[in-house]
């Protein structure tokens, strides 16, 4: 099997990836820029170790010289994700990350032609965000093909890591977005709620800027988006206030401190919490006539499945990879890669009749 570049291996969910890696026979080199980090966890894994950093782009080249494909896991990826990408086309690398966030989707679309002139395949979000509302949403279009508005609500039963907490500051003074007649609008934080039948019981989610706005998008031509996630009301009166303090939020040193006491107070779901957590997908479509059709996912806990999802893309990356550009996982490997992996269930009406 060809070598892959682990980037970012060092982090929170970086480190399950590695571990279940080595677990299931596979040999990543694990890269980073913090040089202790990646030496000690490469020495206990018996795994080459690559020291790099992303702003020096001879350096970054050289990192990922002769591998097959780059797992970039080192967040948030919007500052992350284009000096790696422009890397990986450089060096005509297929590239996979584990983001959630919409301008990194966005821009590797935009940069479909360049991927497929280079023979990469671009893709982003191979984990929790965006593999099994991905891949509901594609099934759901495939159900109902007229369909012109596609809802999907997220219950995710666990806790944060660091570097996601750290990630979601950056993004706290942009407040929330749907996508409507193609594009993507914004709207207030915590300005839209709706009730969801979700483990069991009805619950209210509130409007967020998943980033199936741009992946459902790209997967089903749908339209009109708008991906909603439980939260206790609470949370959701708190969020309506964050979003009046839009613009402090949006400062670089309120965001600075904001993540250094995430640094000092977060870790992130252990083990226990990590094996006894579950997630669920609702997805809805609806056409112009108002006929609809819903369907589920069901999956482990978040963190856990971002391991299993990511192990199982990079395999089929290494041994069949899609035609090269921009790809969802479900434009790449269909709307039911979510049922093959462990743990994980899809239900969507047969609409077909046969």
């Amino acid at each position: 099997m060809r070598e892959w570049v682990l980037y970012g291996a060092n982090g929170y969910t970086g480190d399950l990836i590695a571990r279940q890696a080595v677990s299931e026979g596979l040999r990543p080199i694990l890269a980073g820029r913090d040089a202790t980090a990646i030496r000690r966890l490469a020495g206990e894994l018996g795994l080459e170790a690559r020291v790099f950093a992303l702003d020096d782009p001879a350096a970054l080249t050289r990192g990922i010289a002769g591998a097959a494909l780059v797992l970039h896991a080192a967040g948030p990826f919007s500052r992350t994700s284009a000096p790696m990408v422009a890397a990986c086309l450089e060096s005509k690398i297929h590239y996979l990350d584990i983001t959630g966030e919409i301008p990194v989707f966005e821009a590797c679309r935009a940069l479909d032609a360049s991927a497929r002139e280079r023979g990469v395949v671009l893709m982003p979000g191979v984990g929790f965000d965006v593999v099994p509302s991905d891949c509901l949403a594609k099934s759901l279009a495939e159900a109902l093909p007229e369909a012109t508005r596609l809802e999907l609500a997220i219950l995710a039963l666990g806790e944060l890591s660091r570097g996601t907490t750290k990630t979601m500051i950056e993004h706290l003074g942009e407040g929330g977005a749907v996508r409507e007649g193609g594009r993507l609008v914004p709207i207030a934080a915590g300005s839209r709620t709706r009730t969801v039948r979700l483990g069991g019981r009805e619950r209210l989610v509130v409007a967020i800027p998943w980033g199936d706005l741009s992946t459902a998008y790209t997967s089903t031509g749908i339209e009109n988006i708008t991906t909603w996630m439980s939260f206790p009301r609470a949370q959701i009166r708190v969020m309506r206030l964050l979003g009046l303090l839009g613009p402090l939020l949006r400062r670089k040193p309120v965001i600075r401190a904001l993540q250094a006491i995430v640094d000092r107070r977060v870790t992130g779901p252990n083990e226990q919490v990590r094996e006894s957590g579950s997630s669920e997908i609702w997805g809805r479509v609806e056409a112009p006539d108002g006929r609809a059709v819903e369907g589920r996912v069901r999956a482990p806990e978040g963190y856990k499945f971002t391991v299993i999802a990511s192990l199982a893309i990079v395999r089929r990356m290494l041994e069949a990879p899609p035609s090269p550009g921009y790809h969802t996982p479900a434009t790449a490997f269909g709307g039911g890669f979510v049922a093959t992996l462990p743990g994980c269930s899809l239900v969507v009406p047969d609409t077909t009749g046969a």
